[in-house]
Order: C-alpha cells, then structure tokens, then sequence
C-alpha cells in the first residue's frame, strides 16, 4: 500500500481541523436546538382584520409574550375568540380547534 505523500496528510489534517471547528462554532454560537419552537396554544380574541392584494385577508391578535401574532386567511371578525397556535416567540399564529 502507498503511503500519502506530505501534502495530503497536511490537507486532510487541515479538513478535519476545519470541520470540528465549524462544528464546535455552530454549536456553541447557534444551537441548532433554536430551530424547533415550543407550540403555544392560547385563546385569543381577534384585535384586527384588513386585507392585502397579494397575501389576502389577515387577522392580528395580541397573545400572553406581547409579540402580535398576524393570522394568515382569516375568516374571522373583530372581537372573535379563537384558539391560536404558534411558535415561542414567532409573530405568526393559525387558528386551530381546540
């Protein structure tokens, strides 16, 4: 068998030196563990509805973290009570059965 030569070792050497550095960076910088929300369910009551020319009828509520959850294709009035879902700390919500 052959053996590597000088500048293969080095530029493996330097491949896997890069490698668990970007892993040891990327985990201790952004976990990937912030990629999966928390659902959060919560009743709400529908604070305002207007429509857009290309998304459509939206709704706004206003939920328990004091972030305002937009509601895309909403069907519901002002002042409904609904049950939202959506992600801690994300601005969007669906309205779910609960």
């Amino acid at each position: 068998m052959e053996e590597m030569s000088d500048s293969k070792k080095y530029g493996l050497m330097f491949l896997f030196i890069f490698i668990a550095a970007f892993i040891i960076i990327a985990t201790l910088i952004f976990p990937f563990w912030n990629l999966i929300r928390e659902d959060v369910y919560e009743e709400v009551e529908i604070m305002g509805k207007w429509t857009h020319d290309i998304t459509g009828i939206k709704c706004l509520v206003d939920t328990s973290d004091n972030i305002p959850k937009t509601i895309d294709n909403c069907d519901k009035e002002v002042g409904d009570i609904v049950t939202i879902k959506y992600g801690k700390d994300m601005a969007y919500a669906e309205i779910v059965n609960p």
